[in-house]
């Protein structure tokens, strides 16, 4: 009898002690922060919840121990320490304290992701399929046959990346309209404005963005980057005109576009000038132009801003970081000029050097929408036709946590707006 109680007194003592959570820190500490959004994600498919850690070492994340999530996580690679219940409550109190500039925000379903990207193959990398696929999080490829079909509503979190929705190619015509990937897009693009009974590809583009505002008015989540976002709100603008010269849509422009444009209809932008020459590698006079920016690689970067936690969790989730300072990295469009920018608009990056908006959100009506200037954060000045970035160099790349940073946000439990 004595050695069946003290039986039961040792394992009554090793159940209390337990581990019962399991911390993924992301801090400076991590060794692969990229593959530790992966795991959040793939708990979340688990039908587990996660606690995101807001402003709690880099954004950390904790989930209940299970040996199959432990596994992953050796597997993958990615740093995790092994905590009691005890510890997990402990770390709660000290994160609810009105004191800290912290919060938790509980992530309780796992996003349906579609990347917006032609059948064609591009000659240039996408920065978000790229860590996509390095994170092992799955998504969907969908292009204009998807959208104009009704089929956005499948997904909450739609991407669009270095896409050109004036209807203009990129602009790629004074250097690429021989290569054969710019004449198959053309043809591409043509067949499908026709089969949709559209006379010119602006046509059709104007079709997919209005689609695409309706998606995020019904409560989607969209992230842009590079040419995708100031084309996107070019073309809102300019709803029913004719701004698109001859090499692109077959006849001239009307010279009275900009005066025409209406800025009501934008998300980000306002009050911008159109680039009106066919010519020029650029749409208008939102993006810092090379020449408008006057810097080295070596002295360019840009600053994340500080939110607060329990008031503003919102653009605190998508700034979460190791670092407040991010490499910049140039684009089509690399950087968004503020006196340009709609005054609702929360401005998430900026440069300190120059005058510069890096990285910005806002709302329309039930949905969200971040966009995220430049093409890859892992290579300064990416040209056309180069090799992608092998993020196996990259695994804890600052400006690469941003974007997945996004992919998490739909997942987060809605809060109550406080007043």
């Amino acid at each position: 009898m004595r050695i069946l109680l003290c039986l039961f007194f040792i394992i009554g003592g090793l159940v209390g002690t337990k581990a019962n959570y399991i911390m993924v820190p992301m801090d400076e500490g991590q060794s692969n922060h990229l593959k530790a959004y992966g795991i959040a994600y793939w708990v979340l498919k688990k039908d587990e919840s996660v606690n995101w850690l807001l402003n709690y070492r880099g954004g950390s994340f904790m989930f209940p121990h299970q040996v199959v999530f432990e596994n992953e996580l050796r597997i993958r690679g990615v740093s995790y320490e092994v905590i009691s219940d005890a510890q997990s409550t402990s770390i709660l109190e000290e994160i609810s304290s009105p004191s800290s500039n912290t919060d938790v925000m509980r992530l309780e379903k796992f996003p349906k992701i579609a990347v917006y990207s032609p059948k064609s193959k591009q000659p240039w990398d996408d920065a978000v399929t790229l860590v996509l696929t390095y994170a092992e999080i799955p998504y969907d490829v969908i292009f204009d046959d998807d959208v104009l079909d009704g089929n956005l509503p499948k997904y909450d979190w739609l991407h669009l990346h270095h896409e050109d929705f004036t209807g203009q190619y990129g602009k790629f015509y004074r250097s690429y309209r021989n290569a054969p990937w710019y004449i198959a897009q053309q043809k591409e693009f043509e067949a499908s404005a026709r089969k949709y009974g559209y006379n010119k590809v602006s046509q059709l583009k104007l079709a997919v963005v209005n689609k695409i505002k309706n998606f995020v008015a019904g409560g989607g989540f969209l992230f842009a980057m590079c040419s995708a976002t100031d084309t996107y709100d070019i073309a809102l603008a300019a709803d029913g005109i004719d701004f698109v010269e001859a090499m692109y849509d077959g006849d001239g422009s009307d010279p009275d576009a900009q005066r025409k444009l209406n800025f009501e209809n934008t998300f980000a932008f306002k009050d911008f000038i159109l680039s009106r020459d066919p010519y020029e590698y650029e749409y208008s006079n939102i993006d810092n132009q090379l020449q408008d920016r006057g810097l080295r690689e070596e002295q360019d970067y840009f600053q994340l801003f500080e939110f607060s936690a329990k008031w503003d969790p919102v653009p605190t989730m998508l700034t979460q970081n190791h670092t407040h300072l991010i490499k910049a990295f140039y684009g089509q469009t690399t950087g968004y000029k503020p006196s340009l920018i709609k005054s609702e608009v929360v401005i998430m990056g900026e440069s300190k050097i120059i005058e510069e908006v890096r990285y910005m959100h806002s709302i329309y009506g039930n949905g969200f929408w971040t966009f995220y200037s430049g093409h890859d954060p892992e290579d300064y000045q990416h040209t056309v036709g180069e090799q992608p970035t092998d993020l196996n160099l990259h695994p804890n790349s600052p400006g690469y946590r941003l974007i997945l940073n996004n992919i998490l946000f739909p997942a987060a439990k809605k809060k109550k707006q406080k007043t």
